[in-house]
């Protein structure tokens, strides 16, 4: 089976979108480039950009393109200023770059390590991977319990309303992509057995709510 498209960085700019296509199209990377018109998080508020480019490749080639684009940023970050804002960071603080790196460009994990060996704090590849590992287990985690969406779901599933079903469609369906391409469920499976009933649930009231509303109709003509 051809693996997916999926989502690898968005953008606000169309021509950041390009300048990276552009970098994935060196190094003979696959990708697509998706207009979308807003944005959804778990916590069912739309976000106030309007429009986002995102670049999308194979999650195969997830960790190929993690590191070439570090490859890549080797020669800008030799001639950085010192005035960028990574050099007033803490050793601290630019671990938390480093370990966490899909939170940051690939150009300030570059930076970061930079910034800290010239401090004399050296890191070599083993203890980066351990680290990036560390950080995808911790991603792998399930969200929190969604018993306020889970009860409000409920109420709307059994009002007949259709908000009630995108609730559970979203709860028992919405997974998140980790650095590495894996794709994982959003929630857990308690959440998402949840889900499933409240949008089975709303999919019956619906059909119930819309019934009750015709039946007029027909009573009517006949």
């Amino acid at each position: 089976m051809e693996p997916e498209f999926i989502t690898y960085q968005k953008f606000s700019d169309i021509a950041l979108a390009n300048a990276m296509a552009e970098q994935l199209d060196n190094h003979h990377i696959q990708y697509l480039i998706a207009e979308e018109s807003f944005n959804f998080d778990p916590g069912f508020r739309m976000s106030n950009a309007l429009i986002e480019y995102a670049v999308k490749i194979k999650t195969t080639d997830f960790e190929k393109a993690n590191q070439l684009l570090k490859d890549d940023e080797n020669a800008d970050v030799a001639e950085i200023a010192t005035d960028y804002y990574l050099f007033a960071f803490t050793n601290d603080e630019l671990m938390e770059v480093i370990t966490k790196a899909d939170e940051w460009s690939a150009f300030d994990f570059v930076l970061a390590r930079k910034i800290l060996g010239g401090r004399g704090v050296t890191l070599n590849d083993e203890a980066i991977a351990k680290a990036k590992n560390e950080r995808i287990e911790s991603l792998k985690k399930p969200a929190g319990s969604q018993n306020t969406w889970i009860i409000l779901g409920y109420l709307f599933a059994f009002l007949g309303g259709v908000l009630g079903l995108f609730i559970g469609w979203h709860l028992s369906t919405a997974k998140k992509t980790l650095p590495d391409g894996e794709r994982v469920y959003e929630y857990s499976e308690q959440d998402k057995k949840q889900g499933k009933r409240i949008f089975y649930i709303s999919i019956v009231m619906t059909v119930i709510s819309a019934i009750l509303r015709l039946m007029p109709l027909f009573m009517h003509t006949y």
